[in-house]
């Protein structure tokens, strides 16, 4: 996409978003499946002006339950450098055993049960050295409507692997399309990857890839982001107002596909009680961290 046709969308999302926050009643507003949360910063390293950081987290609630304090099942800290249009998604087993702000040592997914959008964000802050500047919630079924809803997206799996609950055929090695059940259970499935937690946190980084890829290749479409945009907003519960989701959302759109840079928290599978859990590599972590704080690119995992 050339920089100017970029710039007509972003024009176009604006008054998307504008006409969305004015025209859209309550009444009509759907189901909240996603939630956008801007996190009040009370310490923790702070990053360049440049650069923004978002918490992404799969809750595993279930309807009729508070999705800011459930379960986080999927987690990525993904960074965007405005000024170079690079992005970097650093992926956090579940099962990662951290300290949680004021609730002592637990497993990271149980951070958004115990402390909502701000404990998740302070035990990110405590594992990798980021506070995240927001942390956005979402719901699966409503991350299948959306992948089918963009006319799914393309990954490139390095193995066959299958689950018996969710893909009992399996998933084949090589460039595959995905609709919206089957990037789900591409992100979710871990006991059947010789990996695991760690393996299928680099699916999940293989579907934001996917979903960033099939963005970017329709976005010259007309209304496709705009149709986009009005479907999240009506699922949508948050507290930023329309200015700042669009310069969240211009600086999504703007990434460019060879300048994202993806790695997976490291670790060692043991027990804590009857606790099956991921003691994290904390000077990884760290790394991982320090080297992307300030331009959101890592150059070795």
């Amino acid at each position: 996409m050339t920089r100017f046709s970029r710039t007509l969308r972003v024009l176009a999302l604006a008054l998307v978003l504008a006409t969305c926050a004015f025209v859209v009643p309550d009444s009509s507003v759907e189901s909240t499946d996603v939630e956008l949360v801007r996190v009040k910063r009370a310490g923790g390293v702070s990053v360049g002006p440049d650069v923004v950081w978002i918490l992404a987290v799969g809750s595993d609630a279930r309807p009729g339950q508070d999705m800011l304090h459930s379960r986080g099942d999927a987690l990525q800290l993904v960074g965007i450098n405005t000024r170079t249009d690079a992005a970097t998604a650093i992926g956090v087993p579940r099962d990662s055993w951290v300290s949680i702000p004021g609730h002592g040592m637990n497993k990271i997914n149980a951070a958004l049960y115990y402390g909502g959008p701000q404990g998740i964000a302070g035990a990110m802050r405590n594992l990798v050295g980021i506070t995240p500047d927001y942390v956005m919630v979402t719901r699966f079924p409503f991350f299948e409507d959306m992948v089918d809803d963009i006319g799914g997206i393309t990954v490139a799996n390095p193995r066959r692997f299958s689950d018996p609950y969710l893909k009992k055929e399996g998933f084949r090695p090589g460039r595959i399309h995905l609709g919206g059940y089957d990037a789900m259970a591409f992100s979710r499935i871990r006991k059947e990857l010789p990996g695991g937690d760690f393996d299928r946190s680099a699916n999940q980084q293989r579907t934001l890839r996917g979903i960033h890829a099939r963005i970017r290749s329709q976005a010259d479409r007309p209304g496709f982001i705009e149709r986009g945009v009005m479907t999240v907003m009506k699922h949508l519960a948050t507290d930023l107002g329309p200015a700042e989701i669009y310069e969240l959302a211009q600086a999504v759109a703007q990434v460019e596909p060879g300048r994202i840079t993806t790695c997976v928290i490291r670790g060692r599978i043991g027990t804590v009680g009857d606790q099956s859990v991921v003691f994290p590599d904390l000077a990884q972590a760290r790394r991982l961290g320090g080297a992307a704080r300030s331009d959101a690119t890592l150059r070795g995992c």
